[in-house]
C-alpha cells in the first residue's frame, strides 16, 4: 500500500497556510471561517458554529477533492477508506463527550506523542492550530479514495 508523504498531500499545504485563523469576538464574524462553512451545509453561517468539519471540507476542496459536504464531524466516518493506522495527512475522526453520541471532532493527523494524537485542524481552541487529543478518543482514520480504493 503506497501513501503520499506529508509534502505530497496538497490539502495539508492548504491547512498549514490557514494556521492562526480564528473565531472573532461576539458581534464580529471572521469571513474566512464563513468561507470554510460555504463548503458544507453551514453555508451562510458565521464563525460561532462548530466549524472543524467545514475546515476539513475547505482544505480538501482546495486540492480538488470532494469532502462530505457536511458540518458533522462524524460524517467523515463514511468518507474515503478506513486506515488501520494513521499516516501523515490522514483525516482523524474523534469522539466528543459520549462515544455513542452524534458529537465529534475532525482534523488532520500530524503525529503521535505518547498517549496523544496531534491534529492540525479548525476550531481547535477556536482557531486553526495544532492540538493534542487522547488516542482513546479516535473513532477512525480516513484517506481519500478513488473508485473505492486508496488514492
Amino acid at each position: 500500500m503506497k501513501f503520499m508523504m506529508l509534502d505530497e498531500t496538497p490539502w495539508m499545504g492548504a491547512a498549514a497556510g490557514e494556521h492562526g485563523v480564528r473565531r472573532f469576538p461576539a458581534g464580529q464574524t471572521n469571513p474566512r471561517i464563513v468561507e470554510y462553512n460555504f463548503h458544507t451545509n453551514l453555508r451562510g453561517y458565521d464563525d460561532k458554529v462548530s466549524w472543524c468539519s467545514s475546515f476539513v471540507n475547505w482544505c480538501l476542496a482546495q486540492s480538488g477533492i470532494a469532502g462530505t459536504g457536511s458540518a458533522l464531524a462524524r460524517s467523515w466516518l463514511e468518507w474515503g477508506v478506513p486506515l488501520e493506522n494513521p499516516v501523515p495527512g490522514c483525516i482523524v475522526v474523534l469522539t466528543r463527550d459520549d462515544p455513542n453520541s452524534w458529537k465529534g471532532h475532525v482534523g488532520f493527523f500530524l503525529r503521535l506523542e505518547e498517549d496523544f494524537i496531534v491534529l492540525l485542524g479548525g476550531n481547535q481552541l477556536e482557531e486553526v492550530r495544532e492540538h493534542p487529543y487522547p488516542v482513546t478518543s479516535v473513532l477512525s482514520y480516513r484517506w481519500p479514495s478513488v473508485n473505492g480504493k486508496l488514492s
